[in-house]
Order: C-alpha cells, then structure tokens, then sequence
C-alpha cells in the first residue's frame, strides 16, 4: 500500500496526518507486514508443535511469507512456504475458528507419481514421522490412487521463489 501521508502536502505531526496514518491502519497491514507476519507465525509454529523435526530442518529464515491475494474470485490468506526439496514444501497459514480463534494449519505439499502435486494437512508432530515414513518407501511422492477417490492433484507446480 502506498504511503498516503506522503501524497499530500501538511505538516507530519497535524491532525490530518494523525488522521490519515488512522485510515491505513484501518486498512490492515501492508502486504510487507503480511508477508513477515506468515514467515514469523510459521517459524514459531514449527517451533512450538515440531520440536523435533520441523524446527531442528526448517530455519525460520527459511519461511517465505505470501501476502493475501485474489487470485479468480477466490481469496487466499496471507501464508507462509519453506522449500524442502525434492519436490516439496510446507505451507503454513492462519485459520479462523468458529469460536473466532487463530488455528494454526500446516501442509505438506509433495509431487504425487502420477506427476501432479498434492497435499497432507499435518496436525501433529507424529503424523508427521507417519508421513515422512511413507513418503521414505514411496520415493519421496505420494502414492496416487484414483480408485479411492482421495486424490486431489493440482497441475500447478510450487517453484522454489514461492512464486507459480
């Protein structure tokens, strides 16, 4: 967002400074702020819920912040990736609960074999151990299995600057 007080000629401590400083902060944080908010929610998540493996693999230099976008008509929160490699990646983001509280949701976005990207809500820091066994037998891919029905593959392929 651009800096308004700037645009404007007066006096940077006047009342219509104070008063235009008020309006951008109603308008939310800066898509700069967004972007460090989601890498520090996700560095103290991986910290907090996955002592022993997220936060001993991922430094929280590692987590790259996503503003909020529009993306189709749909409405993406600001959120947070980490490259793995080989294909994969963490996406952490914020969720709001019925109750009106901040849940944390943690992906594992990974190549599938049939050559599309799919993802694993991780819940918890034994799920994780689970998958990352799995993913160990499989090659480092998810297992694609039309005939259960389960398999949400996206051709949309993350790349390493956490641009598509």
């Amino acid at each position: 967002m651009p800096d308004i007080t700037m645009a404007c000629s007066h006096a940077p401590e006047s009342p219509l400074a104070l008063l235009l400083r008020t309006a951008a902060d109603v308008n939310g944080p800066s898509a700069i702020e967004q972007r460090e908010d989601a890498e520090t929610a996700a560095a103290y998540h991986a910290w907090a819920a996955y002592p022993r493996t997220i936060a001993q693999a991922v430094e929280p230099a590692d987590w790259q912040g996503l503003s909020a976008t529009d993306h189709g008509g749909r409405y993406f929160k600001p959120s947070a990736v980490a490259w793995l490699d080989g294909g994969l990646w963490l996406h952490h983001t914020l969720r709001i609960t019925e109750h009106g509280a901040a849940a944390d949701v943690l992906t594992l976005i990974l190549p599938c074999s049939c050559g599309r990207y799919t993802d694993i809500t991780v819940d918890s820091e034994g799920r994780l151990l689970e998958l990352l066994a799995e993913l160990t037998a499989a090659g480092g891919r998810s297992v694609h299995d039309e005939t259960r029905g389960d398999c949400h593959c996206t051709s949309a392929v993350p790349q390493p600057d956490g641009l598509r």
